[in-house]
């Protein structure tokens, strides 16, 4: 696992580089948002439990087809298993956030979910309506908590949805 200023030393470091411009400005910004990722952490992680109730409260009224007999978080096994993914990506969602680099997502999260879910029938589509609910409730935690940029908080929920969502052939 690796974060923004790791990332950056390797690939200068593959090419036996000193830093550029590019790489100082990427570093700047990087810890100029320190503060601000870790409050947001902070105040994910104070709230998680709400968060995850909200938000699969929030899709199950927007999909009511999913917790109804045949859908995919009929029973109390399957809805378990739905808000325990939804705490899964909010949990590294927010370790992205910290690290600004979405490479813990890649590696821990993603690499094969979307193959895996197909294969057990879990809805890709509703997953990630439920992962951008999501993203909108956290956005408002950290605003609230009183983070003023929230824009990098959307990155990891966005990388997500992205990788998660079927790709064109």
């Amino acid at each position: 696992m690796r974060d923004a200023v790791t990332t950056l030393i390797k690939n200068y470091d593959v090419t036996g580089r000193y830093f550029d411009r590019n790489a100082i400005d990427s570093l700047k910004s990087y810890f100029e948002t320190g503060t601000a990722r870790v409050q947001a952490a902070a105040a994910i992680n104070s709230n998680a439990a709400a968060i995850v109730k909200q938000a699969g409260a929030k899709l199950f009224e927007e999909l009511p087809e999913l917790i109804r007999p045949g859908g995919n978080a009929y029973t109390t096994r399957r809805f378990a298993a739905c808000l325990r993914d939804m705490d899964y990506y909010l949990r590294y969602a927010t370790y992205a956030l910290v690290a600004g680099n979405m490479n813990v997502l890649d590696e821990r999260v993603l690499q094969g979910l979307r193959e895996t879910y197909n294969s057990l029938g879990v809805p890709i589509g509703s997953t990630v309506q439920g992962i951008q609910i999501m993203k909108g409730i956290v956005r408002e935690q950290v605003a609230a908590a009183g983070v003023a940029n929230t824009a990098f908080v959307e990155e990891p929920f966005d990388h997500i949805t992205r990788e998660l969502s079927e790709q064109d052939v």
